[in-house]
C-alpha cells in the first residue's frame, strides 16, 4: 500500500495541489480524470518523484518499484529494440551476476560446516526466488511476446531506436514498463500511439496485470474496461470514486448536485452573516459580538463547485454545397516504399454520405491510402475525386503549413466567416486553448497543441469530404464529445482513421480493415466489426478442435513395492497436514492484513495508525510473512 498524505504544490502563485490525500491499494486499477490543466500529468510526475512538491509526503514500503510512461519520448539510443527493451531485465541482470558470484565461490569453498558457508546457501536460494519472481526465465521469449502484442513485427526488432519514430519508441519504453512488472504501473496516455490490435492487447494485460495501475487516458473504452476506481482532479484537490469512468460520470452529476446545494445554502448563511455584521458594529453593547461572528466568516471554508464550460456544445461545421453521389472511385490502387508493399491492387468507391472508418495495425497502409487521396501521393493505379468535392484534410503534419508567427486567435481568425468569427473563442475553448492560451504563437506550441490548432482550423473551413487521421489524439473526452457531435451532424462524407472505439461507436457505418492480405470492408459501425471479427476468431479456434488427434492408449501402471506406497502414503499424509496448517496462517494474515486496509481507509484511523513509529515496519512484516508463507504452500502443493 501507498499512502500519499496532504500533497500541496504552487506553480506561480497558483495551488495546483491544496494538500490532497489517499491510498493506492496493492492491485487498485485507478483512472485518473479532470479538466486539462488540472494536474492530473503533474500528479504522476509527483508519485514518480520526478516532480518536487512543496509539503505532504508519500511513503512507499521498502523495495516498491515504480514504472512510469511519459506523454512524449524522443530517444536516441542506438540500442536495437530488442536490446533496448531488455534493459527492463536490468535487476534480473544484477541478480544473476551475484548468483554466479555465489556459485563460484561456493565451488572454491571446502567449509560445508561452516556458517558462512550457509549463509552463502540461504543468500543463493533468496537470489533465485528473486530471480523466479521478477521474470528472469525465459527473458527472449517475455521481449518478444510483449513487443509484438504491441504491434512489433520481428523484422523490427533489429531497427536502432534512434531511427523510429516518437509513436513507436513509446511503444518500446511501455514493453520495458510491462516486462519491469512494477508494484505501481504510472501511464500518461498509453493508447494515443497504439493502433487498434495493440489497445485490446494492452487492454487484456493491464486487466489482468497483478500490481497497482493509475492511468490518465481519454478512451473512456479503456478506462471502463480495466480501472475499478475514478480520482478526479478538481479545484486543487481530489474526489475519489470506487468505480470506473463510465459509472463515475453518473455518480460526479449526483456529487455536483450536492455540491451546488451545500454551495447555495453556505452564501445563504454568508449573507445573514454579513448582514449581521453590518447591524451591530456600530452599536458599541454588540461590537464584540460583530468581531465573533468577522472571525466566524474568515474560519469558513468556502465550499468551490467546478464551473461547466457548456458553450461550445453546439459546435457544427460551416455548410458546404453538396458533392456528386461519387465521392471517390478508386481502380486498383497501389503503393510501395522500397521493396515494402503497403497497399497492392485495391479498387473501391465512396459514395456522398458515407461515414467510414479506417482500422487496423500500424504500417498496413491507413495513412498512405489517406495521403494517397488527399495529398495525391505517388501511387500505382487510377482514382478519381467526384463532382464537386472538397476535401478537409486533417493529420498531425498538418499544421506545419501554419504561420510560425501568427497566434493561436490568429490562426483561426483568418479562416473563419460570418458568424463563425464570433465564437472563435469558444471553440478553441472546446480544442484545450483557455485563456491566455489563445495568444500563444504557433512557433513555442507543443506537437499536441498545434496538432489541435490545426483540427480546430479545419472545421471553420467548409468541406463535404473530410478525412481524419487520428483527430482524437490529444483531446481529453469532453472535447471528443464536442468533435463527435460535430461529426455526426455533418453531412458530407468522412473516413477517419482511428483506434478510439468510443469515439468511432455510433459516427460511422462503414469499417475498412486494412490487413497483409488486403483491405477488407464491412458493414456497420466499429462494434459491430469488432464483435464480427472475435467470432470468427472463435471459429476458427472451433475447426482447430475439430481436428481429430490420434488416440493415445493409457500406459497400464506398473506394479509398486508394497513398502514404496505405505512410505508415499505416510509421506502424502505428512504433505496434506502441513498444506492445512499453511492454508490456516495464510487465512490468519490476510484477514490482519485486511483488518488494517479497512482501518486506513478511515481518515481518523489512518491519521492515528500512521502516527505509531513501527506501523509501516509491522505492517510490511505481515506482508512478508504472508508471501512466505504463500511460497511454502507452493512448494507443498507441488510435492503432493
Amino acid at each position: 500500500m501507498i499512502a500519499v498524505s496532504n500533497i500541496e504544490l504552487h506553480f506561480s502563485g497558483r495551488v495546483m495541489f491544496g494538500g490532497i490525500s489517499f491510498l493506492i491499494n496493492d492491485n487498485d486499477k485507478i483512472g485518473l480524470t479532470g479538466r486539462n490543466g488540472a494536474g492530473k500529468s503533474t500528479l504522476l510526475k509527483v508519485l514518480k518523484g520526478l516532480q518536487p512538491i512543496d509539503g505532504g509526503n508519500i511513503m512507499y514500503p521498502k523495495g516498491t518499484i515504480i514504472g512510469y510512461l511519459p506523454q512524449e519520448l524522443h530517444s536516441q539510443s542506438s540500442l536495437t529494440v530488442m536490446n533496448e527493451t531488455k534493459k527492463a531485465f536490468e535487476l534480473v541482470t544484477q541478480y544473476n551476476e551475484e548468483k554466479e558470484k555465489i556459485m563460484h565461490e561456493m565451488e572454491t569453498r571446502t567449509d560445508y560446516e561452516s556458517d558462512e558457508y550457509m549463509e552463502l546457501i540461504n543468500r543463493l536460494g533468496e537470489v533465485e526466488h528473486q530471480v523466479e519472481l521478477h521474470g528472469g526465465y525465459g527473458i527472449d521469449e517475455q521481449t518478444e511476446r510483449v513487443l509484438k502484442g504491441l504491434g512489433f513485427d520481428p523484422g523490427d526488432f533489429e531497427k536502432e531506436m534512434r531511427t523510429l519514430s516518437g509513436g513507436w519508441q513509446m511503444r518500446v519504453e511501455l514493453a520495458k514498463i510491462l516486462l519491469m512488472k512494477p508494484d505501481l504501473v504510472l501511464l500518461d496516455e498509453p493508447t494515443n500511439h497504439l493502433d487498434i490490435e495493440s489497445v485490446l492487447w494492452l487492454e487484456k494485460f493491464l486487466k489482468e496485470y497483478p500490481g497497482a495501475i493509475i492511468m490518465v487516458s481519454h478512451d473512456r473504452s479503456f478506462l471502463d474496461n480495466i480501472t475499478n476506481r475514478t480520482i478526479e482532479v478538481v479545484n486543487g484537490d481530489i474526489d475519489d470514486y470506487n468505480a470506473p469512468y463510465t459509472k463515475y460520470t453518473t455518480l460526479r452529476v449526483e456529487r455536483r448536485e450536492q455540491q451546488i446545494n451545500a454551495k447555495k445554502n453556505q452564501e445563504r448563511e454568508i449573507a445573514q452573516i454579513e448582514r449581521n455584521i453590518d447591524r451591530f458594529r456600530a452599536k458599541a453593547s454588540k461590537a464584540t459580538f460583530a468581531q465573533s461572528l468577522i472571525k466566524k466568516l474568515d474560519k469558513m471554508d468556502i465550499i468551490e463547485v467546478e464551473e461547466e464550460n457548456l458553450s461550445a456544445m453546439n459546435l457544427r461545421f460551416p455548410h458546404a454545397q453538396a458533392s456528386g453521389k461519387t465521392v471517390v472511385e478508386a481502380k486498383h490502387i497501389g503503393k510501395s516504399f522500397g521493396d515494402k508493399v503497403v497497399i497492392k491492387d485495391q479498387s473501391f468507391q465512396i459514395d456522398r454520405g458515407e461515414k467510414i472508418a479506417f482500422v487496423g495495425k500500424n504500417g498496413m497502409g491507413k495513412t498512405t491510402l489517406t495521403r494517397i487521396l488527399v495529398d495525391g501521393l505517388e501511387h500505382q493505379g487510377k482514382f478519381t475525386l467526384g463532382h464537386n468535392v472538397t476535401v478537409g484534410y486533417y493529420a498531425q503534419h498538418a499544421a506545419d503549413s501554419m504561420d510560425v508567427n501568427d497566434t493561436v486567435l490568429e490562426v483561426v481568425d483568418r479562416v473563419a466567416t460570418g458568424d463563425m468569427r464570433t465564437k472563435l473563442r469558444d471553440m478553441l475553448g472546446a480544442f484545450l486553448f483557455k485563456g491566455d492560451d489563445v495568444f500563444k504563437k504557433v512557433k513555442v506550441l507543443s506537437g499536441g497543441e498545434k496538432g489541435r490548432l490545426a483540427l480546430c482550423k479545419m472545421i471553420l473551413e467548409p468541406r463535404n469530404f473530410l478525412v481524419l487521421d487520428e483527430p482524437t489524439n490529444h483531446l481529453d473526452i469532453m472535447s471528443k464529445e464536442i468533435l463527435k457531435s460535430a461529426l455526426n451532424q455533418f453531412e458530407g462524407t468522412i473516413i477517419i482513421v482511428s483506434h478510439d472505439r468510443d469515439f468511432l461507436h455510433g459516427l460511422t457505418n462503414m469499417t475498412y480493415e486494412f490487413t497483409k492480405e488486403g483491405i477488407k470492408q464491412h458493414i456497420g459501425d466499429i462494434n459491430e466489426f469488432l464483435e464480427k471479427k472475435q467470432l470468427e476468431d472463435m471459429r476458427m479456434l472451433a475447426k482447430k478442435d475439430e481436428v481429430k488427434k490420434p488416440e493415445v492408449k493409457a500406459a497400464k501402471p506398473e506394479a509398486k513395492n508394497n513398502n514404496d506406497s505405505k512410505e508415499k502414503e505416510k509421506e502424502t499424509k505428512k504433505l496434506k497436514g502441513d498444506i492445512d496448517k499453511c492454508e490456516k496462517r495464510i487465512a490468519e494474515l490476510e484477514g490482519q492484513i485486511a483488518d488494517l486496509d479497512q482501518k486506513l481507509q478511515d481518515p481518523k484511523q489512518f491519521q492515528e495508525l500512521t502516527q505509531k513509529p513501527d506501523f509501516y515496519k509491522g505492517y510490511d512484516d505481515l506482508k512478508k510473512q504472508l508471501d512466505a508463507e504463500m511460497t511454502r504452500w507452493e512448494q507443498l502443493s507441488e510435492a503432493l
